[in-house]
């Protein structure tokens, strides 16, 4: 029954601390071996007052708790505990000798197995302590200091009550220990799994890609948040949302038909499709799909990240439209230069033919003239021009342009109305260049009226660096649809045009920095703006009232 009490007390002794740890989450404390001492010198203390009587010998399990002290916290906590056990061992009974003898023997022999199996793991070290306990128990007390000689199974009886005793404070131990490591790194890869997710989340909510998870039914299940900077919805407008309502009607089918496809085959594709923005317009969305298997069989989910391409899409047109001009400015270059030679010389032959019969030759001096323009056009457009910049005074040399067109005007009953600031507009340019695409659009404004009317003229300046020219006609108008195509190589509305006169425009303007854009609606007329940047001159001045 002393055995059992005492075992039942060394276990909650040694249960204390372990629980407390459990709960507590307290950082390693300085000196642990100190400690540990400390604590193993007030357990062999408690130990030793539990301790049962044999003829005025006293036995207990105090070494139980001098082993563990060395084992786990090294020599110095094993010191302090032995100690503190001797100690209350002599003020509690009788019989010095063997325990003063017998302590000293026992930390002799545990230092020297503390050195010799450092390497060891404490398990290990507790067995090989006990192990010299034994011997030097077994060696000493019955024989040496003759204790008990005649009784063999009491000194059986409490070998094995220190075994026990260590037996079960080294499993107490090494629970807690495989516990704490357990959760140790349990809690290291939480933290490692909420970091993993928090980064995920943050590339998620900040990325400009969209990103979309799709199931079966093609519902969205998620959302990022960049769905809303690019697309304009909110995201609960999404969420549970077929996504085939928000997507172009040509884009449909062909859509639907790749997600079937992933869920079948379970490989990655690309896609390019439009969608609606919540202003109406179509935004060209370019989406990796990646499909999201479940236990490697079946596809359960696909994620789809996707991109704006709505600007590279014109940006490539733009490519494209240049790649044609270069291809149709060399071809005409080659065709000018070889139709230009045997043309002079028709030419001159017609005239001279014209002296003795004048009959037809007019109308065919006006062909060949007409021919002549459009090689010379075709030369201009082909042949890298030497542009001469200069400083232009842009009012000026709009009104020196208009004046030279307004003979021909007023023979169609137009008259030209000109609107200016009353400063000079300076700006950096090729003087005859810009010359020629006022004149080239002035004359499109002419032939658009057949029947007379008004040409408005204004020039302003919205801006400190840009300046706006505003023609604006009252002819028959441009369809909208046709608009995006003014300035492609021998596209025209013209009867006899070639559509190398706007080409030529727009490739002018473009040398110096602007723009054009145009304006217009059937039987309402056409609106030409042409912006360009002006000079520091210019920026000097602030916004100028208009005069007529």
């Amino acid at each position: 029954m002393e055995y059992i009490v005492n075992l039942s007390i060394f276990s909650l002794l040694l249960g204390i601390p372990l629980i407390m740890g459990s709960f507590i989450n307290f950082k390693p404390l300085k000196y642990s071996s100190l400690w540990g001492g400390i604590y193993g010198g007030i357990v062999s203390t408690i130990l030793v007052f539990l301790s049962f009587q044999q003829e005025g010998y006293s036995y207990d399990i105090r070494y139980a708790a001098i082993i563990l002290a060395f084992a786990y916290f090294g020599p110095a906590a094993g010191f302090i505990t032995g100690s503190c056990a001797l100690l209350i061992r002599l003020l509690s009974s009788a019989h010095w000798a063997p325990a003063i003898t017998g302590w000293i023997i026992i930390l002799l022999a545990f230092l020297a197995i503390h050195w010799l199996c450092s390497r060891c793991s404490p398990i290990k070290k507790s067995m090989i302590f006990f192990t010299a306990y034994v011997i030097i128990y077994v060696s000493t007390v019955p024989y040496i200091f003759n204790v008990f000689r005649d009784q063999p199974f009491f000194h059986f009886q409490y070998i094995v009550f220190v075994l026990l005793g260590l037996i079960m404070g080294v499993l107490l131990i090494e629970s807690y220990l495989k516990l704490y490591r357990l959760n140790h790194r349990l809690s290291e890869m939480y933290k490692i799994v909420e970091e993993s997710e928090a980064k995920y989340r943050l590339i998620a909510e900040n990325t400009s890609d969209l990103i979309l998870v799709v199931d079966k039914e093609f519902f969205g299940s998620y959302f990022s948040p960049s769905h809303k900077q690019v697309l304009g919805y909110e995201l609960t407008d999404l969420v549970d949302t077929k996504l085939c309502r928000f997507m172009h009607p040509d884009d449909v089918e062909m859509f639907i038909n790749s997600l079937v496809r992933m869920f079948e085959k379970g490989q990655s594709e690309s896609i390019e499709y439009r969608v609606r923005h919540k202003d109406g317009r179509w935004i060209e969305l370019e989406s990796h799909c990646m499909p999201v298997k479940e236990n490697d069989i079946l596809v359960e989910h696909i994620v789809m990240i996707s991109r704006d391409i709505t600007e590279r899409k014109k940006s490539e047109e733009i490519l494209l439209q240049s790649e044609k001009l270069s291809i149709v400015g060399e071809l005409a270059a080659g065709v000018a230069h070889e139709i230009r030679n045997p043309l002079t010389t028709i030419k001159g032959f017609v005239q001279l033919y014209k002296a003795d019969n004048g009959s037809y030759s007019d109308l065919l001096l006006d062909e060949l003239e007409r021919i002549e323009t459009i090689t010379s056009e075709m030369l201009s457009l082909g042949k890298p021009q030497a542009i001469e910049v200069i400083r232009t005074d842009l009012r000026e040399l709009l009104e020196k342009t208009i004046d030279l067109l307004s003979p021909q005007a007023h023979m169609h009953n137009i008259q030209f109305h000109f609107e200016y600031g009353e400063s000079p507009l300076f700006i950096t340019c090729g003087k005859n260049q810009l010359k020629q695409v006022f004149l080239n659009i002035f004359k499109n404004a002419i032939e658009a009226m057949p029947g007379g009317g008004n040409i408005y003229v204004r020039l302003e300046k919205p801006s400190d660096d840009m300046c706006t020219i505003s023609i604006q006609d009252q002819g028959s108008g441009i369809p909208e649809e046709l608009l995006p195509r003014l300035g492609e190589p021998f596209y025209s509305l013209k009867e006899k045009g070639t559509g190398l006169g706007l080409m030529i425009c727009h490739k002018i303007i473009k040398q110096h920095n602007g723009t054009i854009t145009y304006k217009s609606k059937e039987n309402e007329g056409t609106l030409v703006e042409i912006n360009l940047p002006v000079t520091d001159y210019g920026k000097k001045h602030g916004e100028d009232s208009l005069v007529s």
